[in-house]
């Protein structure tokens, strides 16, 4: 398992869904979803609906130093009606207190008569459509974090070391 930095197990506690109404931010509804029903601690199993509007951010260049900036992203705004068709990532608890909501998502759209999909990191300024529905396994939150990685001085998710045993 050497090229494994870490990895740990959660007891799962239960599965919350929610359908966010149009014209909504999506990564701030889900913000206020999580926060309403204390979640800290959870991964993104489904992600659908429609969107009018998508920003995707990926990652143009490897950095030569850390942090990433965005002269190292691309920013790629699509305002076309667009179906959600991947919603991936987790929710967890900041080692200094809140909670990090990171979550990455593809969305496919019609560009001359072709259906196309694009995807990437989930920022603001992605707009539901008609409906957007999304599901959350929600674990415990004491096998895991998110903190700042000392090399990439980003966010990330850290296991705590007893939570790589199972129970």
């Amino acid at each position: 398992m050497s090229s494994i930095e870490g990895s740990g197990f959660s007891q799962i506690q239960r599965l919350f869904q929610f359908r966010i109404k149009p014209n909504a931010d999506l990564l701030q509804a889900i913000s206020e979803a999580v926060s309403a029903e204390g979640i800290s601690a959870g991964v993104f199993v489904s992600g659908l609906g429609a969107l009018k509007r998508a920003v995707f951010r990926n990652l143009k260049v490897f950095p030569k130093k850390y942090p990433v900036t965005n002269e190292e992203r691309l920013y790629l705004e699509v305002t076309s009606p667009m179906e959600l068709v991947s919603l991936t990532g987790w929710i967890a608890p900041k080692a200094g207190g809140g909670v990090e909501v990171h979550a990455h998502f593809a969305a496919s759209t019609v560009q001359d008569e072709t259906v196309v999909t694009i995807g990437g990191h989930l920022t603001e300024g992605t707009i539901c459509g008609i409906k957007c529905v999304i599901a959350v396994l929600v674990t415990e939150g004491d096998s895991f974090q998110a903190n700042q990685d000392k090399k990439t001085k980003a966010f990330d998710l850290f296991f705590n070391p007893r939570s790589s045993m199972r129970s």
